[in-house]
């Protein structure tokens, strides 16, 4: 089982290491570039990484799956695991809507919540009938039918565009994901659901080849197409993994950047002021 899940990470990682360099020239062939506002000289820079990176975490997957399938013939997981995958491409076309229509449009914060709701459906779907979760505070609680119609879809969208928010600066948002995932891998792994433990840890192996692209000075930005996936994994190995408490502990740091930005009425951007020396200084006097 250990070699099935190393052959699944080292999919992961290579597929998205070799991928992101030729999706950096062929996005800097096709103009879909941004300004690097933290950088003095605001050079311009690939923009929707995130493409690679789903890449490489689905050959993770789809090569668990192939090996479990075909080879171990096991399956008995199996419909879970597509319904995560489903979650993941789905918001991940979402996502790639979402940075397609920034540029000519431009979408409201309203708006967001709702395109990534149907994204959902799949988890929905597999655990109807599972109720039970872990609540700070409260312990473990039974919501019944709110479950699968409520909670999961607030869940699943809620972590998508909170994951969001706290970007802006190269290799953060991959960073912030490595470290939620390999904690929920981990602690899935220990409690031997380790179907979920490939599914946080391909996603973490894909971010940490990314990184190599995307650390300081960043080569290519992740977008929405990024966020929005790694955001609706870490939900869905939440639910799967009955990790509910951790995900929102781990968390922290987005709810405290959602009451910050909301003194702001959501006006404040996470932009740094560079200076010449490229080192950043702060963008406002007050926090």
């Amino acid at each position: 089982m250990n070699y099935l899940l190393l052959s699944s990470f080292i999919l992961s990682f290579g597929t998205t290491y070799l991928l992101t360099p030729l999706w950096i020239r062929a996005a800097a062939g096709a103009g879909i570039v941004g300004r690097d506002m933290n950088k003095y000289d605001k050079p311009e820079v690939a923009e929707i990484g995130g493409i690679p990176v789903v890449a490489g975490f689905m050959a993770g997957v789809l090569a668990y799956i192939a090996i479990s399938t075909f080879y171990l013939h096991q399956s008995q997981t199996l419909i879970f695991i597509l319904a995560a995958a489903l979650t993941v491409l789905s918001i991940t076309v979402i996502g790639l809507v979402d940075d397609i229509l920034r540029w000519k449009i431009g979408l409201k914060q309203w708006q967001k919540p709702l395109l990534t709701l149907p994204a959902a459906l799949p988890i929905m779907a597999v655990n109807a009938g599972q109720s039970t979760m872990a609540l700070p505070i409260i312990g473990r609680a039974d919501l019944g039918i709110l479950y699968p119609l409520l909670v999961i879809p607030i869940g699943i969208t809620g972590a998508a565009n909170g994951f969001n928010m706290l970007a802006g600066y190269n290799g953060l948002e991959a960073g912030l994901g490595v470290i939620i995932l390999s904690t929920l891998g981990l602690v899935s792994w220990k409690t031997g659901s380790t179907w979920v433990t490939m599914l946080a840890f391909s996603m973490v192996f894909a971010l940490l080849a990314f990184l190599r692209y995307n650390w300081h000075p960043a080569k290519v930005f992740p977008g929405d197409t990024m966020t929005y996936a790694v955001g609706a994994l870490i939900a869905s190995v939440a639910i799967f993994g009955n990790m509910e408490r951790i995900a929102l502990i781990l968390f922290t740091p987005y709810f405290v950047e959602l009451i910050l930005k909301g003194r702001s009425r959501f006006r404040a951007e996470s932009f740094g002021k560079p200076r010449e020396d490229q080192s950043i200084g702060k963008p406002y006097s007050t926090v």
